[in-house]
């Protein structure tokens, strides 16, 4: 496969290396033709170039990824809801009490936003407690969400950002979080343009495309249609903790390269041992 036909985001550690070797041409081209950075759009803008090639996640790599992503956030002493351990079959046979748990979206959520290399691209989620965005509207009620993250070693997370959603992102702990900061302009990622942040309540003015380093404790407050961010994992996976107003990420997720998907597909390769929130609607249909 030539990697110069497809579009991609390269992971933290990965930029210097390629442009250093001569065996990586085709990743250097790929880079010369429109790359712009370790969780940006890297897409490739020469003539002929075809869209990225969509690869499912397979149900058993769901199933090993849910397995150890709760070994690593139980080693925190952080523990799930007893409906994170629930069978598809049980959660079938408690549909009708479980209709906020649905509506809410809460629950076991992966991805790897449709590039099929998890490792490399991807996030780990579970969804804790939302509100309702009528709430938001009102301007009482429940206003909050809250989930629990795991970002592997060197592992992206695109550049983003939210039209509705403020929120808080903590390290739990494990290794440092890094973050990718650039301003906005008009609805999109500027990448001339610095931005403030506030750290754990203190004011920071940030360059373009500062690398916001977060030890274990730390964190930062993003708002929404202000402060583009990626994200990934350095020196160990990190545990992440966010905190935020109403989330919905089916539509409160805009991506600077609009090809990538916030869900991905899953190839049905053995029976799931958890459901994912995206399988809720073909799995608990009323």
């Amino acid at each position: 496969m030539t990697l110069v036909k497809q579009y991609t985001i390269l992971p933290a550690n990965f930029i210097n290396d390629l442009l250093a070797t001569d065996a990586l041409a085709d990743r250097r081209e790929l880079l010369h033709c429109g790359g712009k950075g370790r969780t940006g759009q890297v897409r490739n803008q020469c003539e002929g170039t075809p869209p990225m090639t969509r690869s499912p996640l397979l149900r058993s790599q769901v199933n090993q990824i849910l397995r150890r992503s709760d070994e690593f956030i139980r080693s925190f002493g952080f523990s799930l809801p007893p409906f994170a351990y629930w069978s598809p079959a049980e959660m079938q046979a408690r549909r009708a009490e479980i209709g906020n748990i649905i509506d809410a979206g809460l629950g076991w959520d992966i991805t790897d936003f449709g590039f099929g290399k998890f490792d490399e691209f991807g996030l780990f989620l579970f969804t804790v407690r939302n509100g309702n965005a009528a709430d938001l509207a009102r301007g009482r009620g429940m206003l909050y969400a809250e989930k629990a993250m795991i970002s592997r070693e060197n592992q992206g997370s695109p550049m983003h950002r939210h039209n509705i959603k403020a929120e808080d992102i903590i390290n739990r702990g494990g290794g440092t979080l890094v973050i990718e900061l650039y301003g906005d302009t008009d609805g999109k990622c500027d990448r001339d343009k610095g931005t403030v942040v506030y750290t754990d309540g203190g004011r920071r003015e940030l360059e373009p495309g500062h690398k916001l380093k977060l030890q274990p404790g730390e964190s930062v407050t993003l708002m929404p249609n202000e402060h583009w961010h990626g994200f990934w994992g350095e020196g160990g996976d990190v545990f992440i903790g966010e905190v935020s107003t109403v989330n919905d990420d089916l539509t409160d997720n805009v991506f600077e390269d609009p090809a990538i998907d916030r869900f991905s597909g899953i190839e049905e390769d053995e029976e799931p041992i958890h459901l994912l929130v995206s399988d809720y609607d073909t799995w608990l249909k009323p």
